[in-house]
């Protein structure tokens, strides 16, 4: 994405943003439940100016003085997840829940027509964010201070004096009424090499070697000839680059309608929803006839389910595994055979020089089971009339269909307005002389009687399409900044005046066994940093990266408990290792707690320890004593699986992840340490994603590294806060926290 910085006076108080405030609006539909407990789901017209929100029944700029039915406020507690589809009203939306870091019973849901409109929504949400974040850290005014007690209240929120004005960047995000409800149809390998390394789209090394073996119909088959040598599994993948959007593409390889897939899929066009367990996983039954592949063959019919979600920087991941299920047991004249396990990996690409047809990456990975070393090549004929080859092909069917339907690569595409203040837009002073009452997850969960009373035409799902908006991609993130600081370089985040300590990481015990070597199992050890990219001295201007280096703090003990209810404090347990001893000679311990949910809950703690002071004024000391605000936007985290099923793999992924943004973090900061509490469960994408790794966690390896983003110039290049290899950890190796 593109990086668009905001200018900001230095000034105080009163000072004002010289270049505007931004507005984001569009259609979304509202979900809730009314007074006697009934569930509705209303088209609304939301609009953000700046972190100010506003719902109406109509389009404000088609009615002129139309008065909001809710209204709220924006604030750095705010928490937005994607919940994934969902059939509402018998269709399948996309669902966004908000809801307060500090009460997570403040809550609500907006649900959007696609995966592209909840993409970029989040990214409004996420500026507004960033907006009402910037107004607390100038501190210029104490009526800008929203204090803990007023977050967790939730009460009175004061006026916010305007600080933009001038020309406004209107974007218009959602493709409005004309977008109805889409109507729903009928519907392994523990093999390591590390002679070849590649860089995958991620911000970790990965063990593969592909070789292109084939190029049919305008893609490329690979082959990881890293994998062939030993097993009896081959990984393949077909690669192609498609003219859509990835977020047009994404819909169209999840959609189940039959008319579409005809188009472009002859292996699975014949698709019936079974069941949909959440909003990122769902199980589908299909049937094909195999005269298209082979006359020989009787019809056959398979199950199978399907997991995605969406990585930070866009792209879409699906996973699909064989399956079975008691609503669709064996057939009469099918017969029942199991789709190899895939994904599906569907990355944007920037748009060709000239041109504005937006462009994507698809890549689609399965696993095919060999006779002997590669016999698939030697067949060539009779592996082109096999499922798996059929499953290769579907990204060249992907590649025709949009090359044949032009006009559905802009299907996703939002209209970008300039303009000055219009008429039929509020003004900011209009927001400053208006209490607002409620920050957003209360206004848009409570329970108005606006919203249930006058239920107009504009509440009927079935809305004229007259008018339809055409969009146009945006992609932007703000950066805010509000001063520079010194090098945020490994060499400087310690105190350089005073001497190392000797740390003996022997003396410090956690209830997880040290590693003594790589067969050593059910262990941790500390890798160093070489397997993980981070950005190097010229990010900013040439995206590049470089390898990492020795961690900066020394991995003193690892603790793997399990416990009823997720814990948090664990650094003031009276056995815990910063309690110890040795704990508190230390100059200061970082305590990661990763709290896994499950049945029980586990908690995954890591100390990591630092041999001198740290330096005042270091990345590293804003971090450590900075704000809860400034800690989310810069703690990273780096998986990546070096050992373990190749579709364990795909899932984690090895994109670098700010946690803060991702999951719920909660910082607690005492003399020598600072513990950070990491609710993966407060993301449905990573509950689903970690109930997957458990599965397979007694035969995997995974490398975690932490860090800290470093976001300016002479913060560059990053460097590796700690680094942690768990090597096959059982799960029932997990002990209690004594009380």
């Amino acid at each position: 994405m593109e990086a668009m910085k905001i200018s900001m006076s230095n000034g105080e108080g009163g000072s004002e943003d010289k270049e505007g405030v931004y507005e984001y609006f569009g259609w979304v539909y509202h979900l809730g439940v009314n007074s006697i407990g009934h569930e509705y789901c209303h088209l609304r017209f939301l609009f953000l100016r700046g972190k100010y929100v506003e719902m109406y029944k109509r389009d404000p700029h088609e009615y002129p003085g139309i008065k909001p039915i809710r209204k709220g406020v924006v604030g750095h507690t705010l928490m937005v997840e994607e919940l994934g589809r969902r059939k509402v009203a018998h269709g399948d939306l996309y669902i966004l829940r908000f809801y307060n870091r500090l009460d997570e019973t403040k809550k609500g849901e907006i649900a959007c027509a696609t995966a592209g409109e909840v993409r970029k929504w989040m990214e409004a949400f996420d500026h507004a964010k960033q907006q009402a974040e910037y107004e607390l850290s100038r501190g210029g005014s104490s009526r800008l201070k929203l204090t803990v007690e007023n977050e967790l209240n939730l009460g009175h929120q004061p006026r916010v004096k305007r600080y933009a004005h001038g020309l406004r960047k209107l974007i218009r995000i959602g493709q409005g009424p004309e977008s109805l409800i889409r109507q729903a149809s009928d519907l392994g390998s523990n093999i390591r090499s590390d002679e070849y390394l590649e860089v995958h789209g991620g911000d970790a090394i990965e063990a593969h070697k592909w070789k292109c073996v084939c190029a049919v119909n305008g893609i490329r088959i690979f082959e990881d000839v890293a994998h062939t040598k030993i097993g009896k599994s081959v990984l393949l993948k077909s690669v192609g680059v498609v003219e859509a959007s990835s977020d047009t593409v994404f819909e169209v390889v999840l959609s189940l309608d039959q008319r579409r897939r005809y188009e472009w899929d002859m292996l699975t066009g014949d698709l019936e929803l079974v069941d949909s367990l959440n909003g990122h996983y769902d199980v589908v039954y299909g049937t094909y006839d195999p005269k298209y592949l082979t006359r020989w063959n009787s019809k056959k019919d398979f199950v199978f389910s399907r997991q995605w979600f969406r990585d930070q920087d866009g792209a879409y991941v699906i996973l699909q595994f064989p399956s079975i299920h008691k609503k669709r047991p064996p057939r009469s004249g099918y017969r029942r055979t199991k789709i190899n396990p895939s994904s599906w990996e569907i990355r944007g690409l920037t748009t060709s020089p000239g041109s504005n047809v937006p462009r994507c990456i698809v890549t689609l990975m399965l696993e095919i089971h060999s006779r002997g070393r590669c016999d698939w090549k030697k067949h060539r004929s009779v592996f082109e009339k096999t499922i798996p080859y059929a499953s290769l092909s579907q990204v060249a069917g992907l590649r025709e269909y949009f090359a044949a339907n032009p006009a559905m690569a802009f299907d996703s595409q939002t209209t970008v307005i300039q303009s000055k203040v219009s008429s039929t837009s509020s003004s900011n002073s209009e927001f400053e002389d208006s209490e607002i009452s409620e920050e957003f997850f209360d206004a848009i969960a409570a329970d108005n009687s606006l919203e249930e009373e006058d239920s107009d035409d504009d509440d009927d799902l079935d809305i004229s399409k007259d008018g339809a908006v055409r969009l146009k991609n945006i992609a932007w993130v703000a950066r805010m900044s509000v001063m520079r600081h010194s090098a945020g370089t490994a060499s400087n985040e310690l105190d350089a005046h005073i001497s190392p300590l000797k740390i003996d990481a022997s003396l410090f015990h956690g209830s997880a066994h040290q590693g003594k070597d790589e067969t050593d199992t059910n262990c941790w050890t500390s890798p160093s940093g070489q397997g993980f990219m981070i950005r190097g001295k010229t990010y900013l201007t040439d995206n590049s990266k470089v390898k990492g280096g020795d961690p900066l703090l020394k991995l003193l003990a690892v603790d793997w408990f399990k416990t009823d209810n997720s814990i948090d404090r664990v650094a003031l347990h009276p056995k815990c290792v910063v309690q110890s001893k040795e704990g508190k000679t230390l100059q200061f311990i970082l305590v990661v707690n990763l709290q896994v949910p499950a049945k029980p809950n586990y908690s995954l703690v890591l100390y990591y320890g630092a041999d001198r002071p740290v330096r005042k004024g270091s990345l590293l000391s804003r971090f450590i004593d900075g704000n809860d605000m400034f800690r989310d936007s810069r703690f990273k985290l780096i998986p990546s699986i070096v050992e373990g099923y190749w579709m364990v793999k795909r899932a984690v992924g090895t994109k670098a992840c700010l946690l803060g943004k991702a999951v719920t973090c909660r910082y607690l900061r005492q003399d020598n340490f600072l513990e950070i509490d990491v609710d993966i469960g407060s993301s449905s994408v990573a509950r689903s994603i970690i109930s997957l790794v458990l599965g397979y966690v007694t035969s995997i390896v995974v490398d975690l590294a932490i860090l800290i983003e470093a976001k300016e110039e002479d913060e560059l290049p990053e460097y590796i806060l700690g680094t942690v290899r768990l090597n096959r950890l059982k799960v029932d190796a997990a002990v209690p926290l004594e009380s």
